[in-house]
C-alpha cells in the first residue's frame, strides 16, 4: 500500500483529456500544448492522460507512448500534474507504458482491466494489476473500474482487500462507476486508506455527499468552471448552487450523448479555441451541419455563459 498525502491525492478535477489528431487521423500532438494552457487557466492543475477520452484503445502502443513523452515535455515546470493510463489488453504494452510513465516522471499511472480476455475473479484480476504496478515500483498505482466499458464488473471493496497485500505501490481507484454502495465501501476500506477519485461526471454531487475528495472526468475539460463551482458550493453546504451546477453538468452529457459523445465532446473543444481534431472509429465525428446544430442547442442552454 502507498499511503499518500493529500498533497500528491486526486482531490479536486482531473481532467480526462482528449487525444488530439489531425484531420486525417494522425496523432496532432502540436495541440497539447494549448490544451495544457487552457485547462490551467480553467483552474485544472491535474491531467489524465490516455485513458477513455483519450481513445486509448483505438492508439498504436507507439502514439500512446508518444502521448505521454509529449505531455510530460509541455508541464514540465508548469503547476500540472500527469496520470498516465497504461492499461491495455496486452499486459506487455501495459508494463512497458508503466515503465516509460516512472522514467518521464508521471504523478501515477492507471490501469483498465483487460476487456477481450477478461480477469474471471478479483484474484486473476489482483495479479494482472500487480504485474504492471511492478513494472513502475516507485509510481503510485490506481485500477482503473469502468465496468461500463470494460465489462469487468468485479468488487472493488473486495479488490482492494487483496491487492492492499499484493501490490506494494497501489494507491487507490479510479472508481468509473455509478454504484454508490460500493463506493462507499472502498471509500471506508482500510479505515479510509485508499484514495478513490470518482469518475462519472453526471453522480458527482451523490458521490461528493457519500465522501468523494476528487473526480476524474471528461467534461473537466469543456466545463471545468461549473465542476468548480460545483466543488465549492459543496464545500459551503450550499445544497441549492451545487445541484444547480450538477444539473447543468447533465443538461451538457444528456445533449453531447444524442450527437454520440466522444465526437461531440471534441467538437465542442473546438468550439472552445482548442481544436482537438475529429474522433477515431469506432467513434463518429460531426458533421459541419451536426456541428452547427450542437453549437445552437448549447448556446440555447447557456453553456457558453456557464464555462466562462
Amino acid at each position: 500500500m502507498m499511503n499518500l498525502p493529500d498533497s500528491q491525492r486526486l482531490h479536486s478535477l482531473v481532467t480526462a483529456t482528449h487525444t488530439p489528431f489531425h484531420s486525417d487521423g494522425s496523432l496532432n500532438l502540436k495541440v497539447v500544448e494549448k490544451q495544457l494552457e487552457f485547462l490551467l487557466s480553467k483552474g485544472v492543475n491535474t491531467v489524465f492522460i490516455g485513458g477513455s477520452t483519450g481513445e486509448s484503445h483505438s492508439l498504436t502502443y507507439e502514439e500512446r507512448h508518444l502521448l505521454a513523452k509529449f505531455w510530460m515535455a509541455v508541464t514540465k515546470g508548469t503547476a500540472m500534474r500527469v496520470v498516465v493510463h497504461v492499461g491495455a489488453n496486452c499486459v506487455a504494452d501495459a508494463k512497458a507504458l508503466a515503465e516509460q510513465a516512472e522514467e518521464l516522471g508521471a504523478a501515477a499511472i492507471a490501469a483498465l482491466a483487460p476487456m477481450y480476455f477478461k480477469p474471471k475473479n478479483v484474484e486473476v484480476l489482483v495479479e494482472t494489476m500487480a504485474q504492471i504496478a511492478a513494472a513502475a515500483p516507485d509510481t503510485p498505482f490506481y485500477y482503473y473500474d469502468i465496468p461500463s466499458m470494460t465489462g469487468v464488473n468485479l468488487s472493488v471493496p473486495d479488490f482492494l482487500q487483496q491487492a492492499g497485500r499484493r501490490i506494494p505501490n497501489l494507491a487507490g481507484v479510479k472508481f468509473t462507476n455509478p454504484d454508490l454502495m460500493a463506493y462507499q465501501y472502498a471509500l471506508r476500506a482500510d479505515n479510509g486508506a485508499w484514495d478513490v477519485p470518482f469518475g462519472c461526471d453526471e453522480h458527482m454531487l451523490g458521490a461528493l455527499a457519500m465522501g468523494a475528495k476528487g473526480a476524474v472526468g471528461s467534461g473537466f475539460n469543456f466545463a471545468a468552471p461549473i465542476y468548480l463551482r460545483l466543488l465549492a458550493a459543496f464545500a459551503q453546504n450550499d445544497f441549492a448552487a451545487a445541484q444547480r451546477e450538477q444539473f447543468r453538468g447533465v443538461q451538457i452529457i444528456s445533449t453531447l450523448v444524442n450527437y454520440g459523445y466522444m465526437g461531440a465532446a471534441k467538437a465542442v473543444m473546438a468550439m472552445l479555441g482548442v481544436d482537438v481534431g475529429p474522433a477515431r472509429l469506432p467513434n463518429t465525428t460531426l458533421t459541419p451541419a451536426q456541428k452547427d446544430r450542437l453549437h445552437g442547442e448549447l448556446e440555447a442552454m447557456g453553456f457558453f455563459e456557464w464555462v466562462k
